[in-house]
């Protein structure tokens, strides 16, 4: 993988997310962003250092995303939704700064913050224990079940970091109501998931048998 693309890709999204929160809030006086964007560039940046030093192709298929990149049809239109809910949560909770619908406690947004840490240090993990944990939805020729780390417990890790990412951006940027986004979102990747474990049932070997093994797909214990 190139090293300036890499680079390039890196910069542009925190300030794109940047660009988009403070003009929703009307404000440069937005510390919740400051400290959210903070937080998300420090939480990705060593894990895709070390992933692109030790596996450049599991972190090109982490970095192909977006309906373009999804071969079929249903996870296209699903994977729209997941990233409507995402703009939203974040237009929302901006917003929120912006007029004060809702007041967030400091020690609320510094959890929130935590867990946007921690889903995305999830995510990042998951590319790490399994090389083929890409962001779209595809069998590769040579993949083989990963049931180790992470996928001992669930069967979806990087959908259980996205969740909880989901749920700290709100408190992170001190809105309430931007949690609302977090019901359709789950909605999604619900739907996702089930798409997605039909494929894998019938064209990855031993994927039955783990499913067999390991229960739950979201959270242990719920779902």
């Amino acid at each position: 993988m190139q090293t300036i693309p890499l680079v390039v890709s890196g910069l542009i999204q925190p300030v794109v997310l940047g660009a988009v929160l403070f003009l929703a809030a009307g404000t440069l006086d937005y510390w919740q962003a400051w400290v959210l964007l903070l937080v998300a560039c420090l939480s990705t940046a060593l894990p895709t250092f070390y992933l692109w030093r030790t596996d450049p192709v599991a972190l090109q298929r982490r970095m192909r995303a977006g309906p373009t990149a999804e071969p079929r049809i249903a996870q296209k239109v699903l994977i729209v939704g997941w990233y409507s809910s995402l703009a939203a949560a974040f237009v929302v909770s901006a917003l929120d700064h912006r007029f004060g619908w809702s007041t967030v406690p400091t020690p609320i947004c510094l959890i929130g913050d935590g867990l946007v840490a921690i889903g995305l240090v999830v995510q990042m993990l998951v590319v790490i224990q399994n090389s083929h944990a890409a962001a779209t939805v595809r069998i590769e020729s040579d993949q083989t079940v990963a049931s180790t780390g992470l996928y001992r417990l669930v069967r979806h890790p990087m959908y259980t970091g996205n969740i909880v990412l989901m749920l700290g951006i709100p408190l992170a940027l001190g809105s309430y109501w931007g949690l609302v986004f977090v019901i359709p979102a789950l909605v999604v990747l619900a739907m996702r998931i089930s798409d997605e474990e039909e494929l894998l049932r019938e064209e990855l070997t031993g994927y039955r048998e783990y499913t067999q093994t390991v229960r739950y797909r979201l959270a242990p214990g719920i779902w």
